[in-house]
């Protein structure tokens, strides 16, 4: 695809990129989290390459949205709490919400000890039954038409918890994405819902432009009285704010909400498409540091540092990850059903 059709013009859209008004310290934590994010991107792809996995795909580029979504999620088992269905480019969001490096890693090497799958499916593929995260898939989209069934239950159940379902771009495309409209916002049956598309602007090797005819998709709620907006996901200031305020509709109205957020897709679609750094897209973790530094929040040192700390962390969790077993073909069969014997 010639880069022209990359860089035509993104519709407006919601920002509050010349504003610091979250507190300070939030905004370092979301930055520090941002960095740890992105070396860990970095090291599963650099495990990929060098023989230490069989296949990535992550969402370095995403940091600063998924960072944002994780610091909202109310967190638990149940009900009461947040489901969440999301895709494969998560693991910021997964750190976010305390989650260690360590279990990407161990996924990346397919080992045992692999909290999500036992070392038996692809990188990224997450599944946290304590804080109900549902498993990844990779089929596209197909998360879309689940999430509904979660919070439909949430519905009868009371309280606040809300479901949170993210996607990108190109599934939308798909039926599931519009069924999740539909059952979503059935007059007087409506739930409560998150729906989410982080739109890079690319399927694979499909650009945007070639595809949707639609300037925002976050307009297709408009249809279904649905509630939405459109904002910049690489701002992460924008991405918390818009973000609090999209929960706390979903958490008391109980009904549903569509952001789409823009976002950048630093490394490819994955290890299928090589996995290189691509020069042109723009980086929300460079942009977030370079305006910490202005507002004399960090300096370049702090941030170089706290880089230098995360690599050698997560390296060592790496070495970690390499030595340990791999899967047994005698447990094959091994948590496939509920309530096996």
């Amino acid at each position: 695809m010639p880069k022209e059709a990359r860089k035509l013009p993104r519709p407006a859209l919601v920002t509050h990129a010349d504003e610091l008004p979250l507190d300070p310290a939030l905004l370092l934590k979301m930055h520090g989290l941002m960095v740890q994010a992105r070396v860990l991107e970095e090291r599963l792809i650099a495990m990929y390459k060098s023989g230490h996995g069989y296949f990535w795909i992550g969402g370095p580029g995403e940091e600063a949205f998924n960072v944002a979504l994780g610091l909202l999620i109310k967190k638990g088992q149940g009900p009461a709490f947040d489901f969440l269905h999301f895709h494969y480019r998560q693991s910021a969001t997964l750190l976010a919400l305390g989650e260690s490096p360590l279990g990407a890693l161990r996924q990346m090497k397919n080992t045992s000890t692999d909290p999500y799958s036992g070392g038996r499916n692809f990188a990224g593929h997450f599944a946290v039954r304590k804080w109900n995260v549902a498993p990844v898939s990779s089929p596209i989209e197909v998360q879309y038409v689940m999430a509904p069934g979660t919070a439909l239950a949430q519905k009868r159940h009371g309280g606040d918890g809300v479901t949170v379902v993210t996607g990108g771009d190109a599934g939308t495309a798909e039926g599931d994405f519009a069924s999740c409209l539909v059952w979503a916002s059935r007059p007087g049956n409506e739930l409560p819902i998150l729906i989410i598309v982080t739109n890079n602007r690319w399927g694979i090797s499909t650009s945007y432009n070639t595809q949707q005819g639609v300037k925002r998709i976050s307009d297709r709620g408009a249809a279904f009285n649905i509630r939405h907006k459109t904002i910049d996901g690489n701002d992460p200031i924008t991405a918390y704010s818009e973000l609090k305020e999209a929960f706390e509709y979903v958490r008391q109205e109980r009904k549903p909400y569509l952001v789409e957020a823009n976002v950048s897709r630093l490394y490819g679609h994955s290890s299928a498409s090589g996995a290189n750094y691509v020069g042109e897209e723009a980086d929300c973790l460079a942009q977030f540091e370079a305006k910490l530094i202005a507002q004399k929040l960090l300096t370049a040192q702090d941030a170089k540092s706290l880089r230098q700390k995360w690599a050698d962390d997560i390296a060592e969790m790496a070495r970690q990850a390499k030595e340990e077993p791999m899967p047994d073909g005698s447990d094959i069969f091994k948590h496939i059903y509920s309530g096996e014997t």
